[in-house]
């Protein structure tokens, strides 16, 4: 494929309405492999059903995970005038030099779970609009921005991550949430990168004003997301639907990649079914938004770093549930009595 298969946010809208769904009959006969296999039903708990779903969308009782990926994706937010983070956006830029040169988390996570890393800087030099004042993207950049985060997955792939990078995209996921599911502007905005009391008021304020000035006026989560989030939410967006496409299971980070998904979600309900809660991170908001996504996570480990780091870590726990259900003998195999 040479390009994104649509060429609009409407035809966007038409593939979401038209996803592909598991195998049911290769995730039942994951199931019925599993109850045959040499331990009591149900003694590998989540692995089990996670197995089984990775089975399902990969078409087959013996899954495996030999090919994950992770893309990180990088944007810049104008947002950031308003004194939402503790850094400024500079940092952005420096730190995908340090992404491109292996010294981040991520390469180092990725390493350790034989995942290929893809980085992709999304204009750097020109920041989202300011979306207390104007909406963050222009219909032609978030359009862009998707085809981007399409195009980045890798069909060959088994199972795919979505990381992003972007000071003040914190405020950005913040405000989706507010806009996607309401409740008060306190409920979702966290410290982010770590801002002071003060700075976590003002930030909250600014939710609030972006949500108020927006929310009356956008036709739906998509539109939405174009007008609060960031080039690198969107792009998380577009891989995510990319990877439902090609049935490539995925494993979503932290409350930034989550918001981003959520929008998928609430434009198409089921759109997420292909994808399990890596980690909840110590963001505020993010268990609110997983429980509203219905999507327990497998990991709490008080992550805030983004990157896709939770996620990336969570791999580990999947290459496990299918090393189990597709490397263990059956009862008959092993010659062991099954009661």
């Amino acid at each position: 494929m040479t390009q994104a298969p649509f060429g609009t946010l409407d035809a966007f809208r038409n593939l979401l309405r038209d996803l592909p769904e598991p195998d049911t009959q290769a995730q039942e006969a994951a199931e019925a492999r599993n109850a045959q296999l040499t331990k009591p039903p149900g003694a590998l708990g989540r692995l089990e059903t996670l197995a089984a779903w990775v089975g399902g969308w990969q078409g087959t009782e013996k899954p495996e995970i030999a090919a994950p990926q992770v893309a990180v994706f990088a944007g810049n937010h104008g947002v950031c005038a308003q004194g939402v983070s503790a850094f400024p956006p500079e940092v952005t830029v420096q730190m995908v030099a340090n992404f491109e040169a292996g010294g981040a988390a991520i390469n180092q996570l990725c390493k350790a779970m034989g995942a290929r890393l893809s980085v992709h800087a999304l204009e750097l030099k020109r920041p989202t609009e300011d979306f207390t004042r104007a909406p963050a993207m222009s219909e032609a950049d978030f359009l862009g921005a998707l085809q981007v985060g399409w195009m980045a997955v890798d069909h060959d792939a088994d199972l795919f991550v979505a990381g992003e990078m972007g000071i003040g995209n914190t405020t950005s996921a913040a405000a989706l949430a507010y806009a996607l599911y309401g409740e008060t502007a306190g409920t979702w905005t966290g410290r982010g990168t770590g801002v002071d009391a003060e700075g976590l008021a003002r930030k909250t304020d600014v939710v609030a004003r972006g949500v108020a000035l927006h929310a009356p006026q956008a036709q739906d989560a998509l539109d939405l997301l174009r007008r609060l989030g960031g080039r690198e939410l969107a792009a998380m967006a577009g891989a995510i639907a990319a990877a439902r496409t090609a049935r490539i299971p995925v494993v979503l980070d932290g409350f930034i990649c989550t918001a981003a998904a959520a929008c998928l979600e609430v434009v198409r309900p089921g759109a997420l079914d292909h994808c399990v809660a890596g980690h909840v991170s110590a963001e505020a908001g993010h268990v609110a938004l997983l429980a509203k996504l219905g999507k327990p996570p497998l990991l709490s480990l008080d992550l805030r770093l983004g990157e896709g780091s939770g996620a990336a870590t969570a791999i580990g726990i999947l290459k496990a549930a299918v090393a189990c259900q597709s490397g263990m003998a059956t009862f008959a195999e092993a010659g062991v009595a099954d009661g």
